[in-house]
This record gives structure tokens, sequence and C-alpha cells, in this order.
């Protein structure tokens, strides 16, 4: 559900802009107030294992489509929504600059409908009412599904209207809104699956480190070693083996205007953003760029699949390191402070 720059103007895309980065701010400002370093690690690997997730397109039977994992409510249940938002911001930052996925115009748009939703109300509105501690696992499945679902949906119908408001293409609200919806509920019950599986296997290894838990421990190296190989292999191995039918947005593009792809308008601002992207993006869709006639040759001696290896290998370490640094870096702003601030 990444959008591209040719569905957006640029007062839209702007505009998520400054909303996306105001929500960064005032997630850091309550990291901050937080007084709980704990989860610095693990916010570097469970963004680690949901970038490598997100590259992976299951299909959805009977659509030709295909769905891949947000990863919000799994971050958010994880990490509390504050650190969730600022994790999954820096998988997508890095899904943008560095992989080319989804346009750098619409990148305030997919951190608010990737993020914000999962993180500030499917979370704490959905899911926790639903699931509560977690102590039963029938009520952590309705909760996971549900919250899955929610935020998946919610997401989608913030696209629709971020389109329809930039009045740049030729999908109507209606038609457009009636092909996401179904689909991404379908996206929906995968991602609330995979949730139930994950947050599971956290309750059942070290259930203190959970923001539902009033204990304030570090995780263990079992569960940061978990998250930590768990993202190899997924960005390393299965990520290789990703559907390659168009993803929920894309199928909906194609069902209402028959075109597989959008062009933008053209205008020299957008023309700037592009060329800005692809100087960054060492591996556009997570494969080897290829620059010349003599890079073709060499490349076509190389299995695609390579490419997609790396490029999950690479990115993860670089969401590590990204979302790392930032709860490094909200902790060390904390122990500046006075005790009296």
């Amino acid at each position: 559900m990444h959008m591209s720059d040719a569905l957006l103007s640029p007062a839209v895309g702007g505009a998520f802009w400054l909303a996306a980065g105001g929500l960064v701010a005032y997630s850091a400002r309550k990291i901050s107030a937080e007084n709980d370093n704990s989860k610095t690690a693990l916010m570097g690997v469970a963004g680690a294992f949901i970038f490598a997730a997100q590259m992976i397109n299951f299909t959805i039977p009977g659509t030709g489509s295909s769905g891949h994992l947000g990863g919000g409510l799994i971050l958010a249940a994880l990490l509390g929504p504050y650190r969730a938002f600022i994790t999954l911001a820096s998988v997508l930052v890095i899904q943008c600059l560095f992989f080319a996925d989804g346009g750098l115009l619409a990148l305030g748009c997919n951190i608010f409908n990737l993020a914000f939703f999962p993180a500030f109300i499917a979370y704490p509105y959905i899911y926790r009412v639903i699931a509560g501690a977690g102590d039963g696992r029938s009520r952590l499945a309705a909760g996971c599904m549900a919250g899955a679902v929610a935020g998946l949906l919610m997401g989608a119908f913030s696209v629709v209207v971020q389109t329809t408001m930039s009045g740049i293409s030729d999908l109507s609200f209606t038609s457009f809104l009636l092909f996401m919806l179904p689909i991404h509920l379908a996206i929906g019950i995968v991602e609330g699956v995979v949730s139930f599986l994950v947050i599971s296997f956290v309750m059942q290894a070290q259930p203190d480190i959970l923001p539902s838990s009033p204990e304030r421990l570090h995780p263990s190296r079992h569960v940061l070693a978990v998250f930590a190989i768990a993202a190899l292999i997924t960005g390393g191995v299965i990520s290789s083996f990703a559907s390659s039918n168009p993803d929920g947005l894309e199928w909906s593009i194609t069902k209402v205007t028959g075109k597989e792809e959008l062009e933008g308008p053209g205008n020299s601002f957008e023309g700037f953003l592009a060329s800005v992207q692809d100087k960054l993006a060492f591996l556009p869709d997570y494969a080897f760029k290829s620059s010349s006639v003599g890079d073709e040759g060499r490349a076509s001696f190389i299995p695609a699949n390579i490419g997609t290896s790396v490029a999950g290998v690479v990115g993860g370490l670089m969401v590590f390191s990204l979302a790392g640094l930032a709860g490094a870096t909200l902790r060390n702003r904390w122990r500046r402070r006075p005790v009296d601030a």
C-alpha cells in the first residue's frame, strides 16, 4: 500500500509530510518523557524484521493480486504506540530513499497511512480493548485480527481520500474505494494471523517486556536473537519467493483505470523528486541497478533473486541502525534532562 507520487498533488503530499513530521516529533517527546530505555535494542531488531516482512508479497487467491504485511500492530504491541510509530517511519524512510519503494512526495502519506492508524488508533482502541492483557489466547487472537484489519482498512480508506483530494488522476472515489477495501480486508486477515503468531511468541518467551506489563525489563538475548535471525532469513531468503502479482493498491488502480501504472502530471517538481530518489536508490525495487549497456550485460549473469536477498539483508541492517539510533538518541536526551524538569 505504498503510494506513488503519481497519485498526489504537491499540496496534499506536502501537507502529509508536515503531519508525519509533527507525529514523529510528538512521539519523540513522549518517548523522552517515559524514563524507559529498555526498548532501544528491540526497536532495531523488530524494525529490521518488519522491513523484511514487508518485502514478502503473498498471493490473494482468486484475485490476481498480492499483499504484504504492514507491521504496525506488531510493533505497537511490542513497543507501544510512540516507539512503533518512530520505528515504522524509519522502515518507510529507508524503503523510499534507498529502494525506491513508494514516492518521495508520497512519503508523508505512506507514514501516516501505514503507521498512524495502527499505532494510534487500532492498537489502543481496538487491540487492547479486545485482547486485554493477552491472558486468553482467544481474546488475543480476536484482538490481533480486529486490530490488523481495522488498521489496514483505515489506511486504505486514507489512500483513497488523499488521491481524491489531489485530483490529478481519473480515479473516482467510489469505484476506487470499492476495490481498495475488499482487497485490503483479505490482506488484513493474513496480517492478523501473523500478528497473533508474533505477539504470542513474545508473550510466551518474555511477557514482561510488553507495554501492557508494569515491568520495564530489557528484552532477553533469546528474544532479540529470534527477531534478528527471523529478519535475516525473511529478508535474505524468503523474500526471493515473493509473489510477482500487483499489490492491493496497484491491483485496485488497474481494475478502475485498466492501466497498470498511472502517469503523474509531469511537472518540474515531480521530475526533481524523481531524480533525487533515482540518485539515492542504489537497489531500486529491491534489485541491482543497471545504468548502462555494459551494466545490463553484467547484471544478466546475476540471478534476480540475488538482488532481492542483498536488498533484504542490507535494508534490514539499515533499519536496525536507524531505528536503534533513534531509540538511543531519545534515551540519551532523557538522561541529559535535569531531575526537576
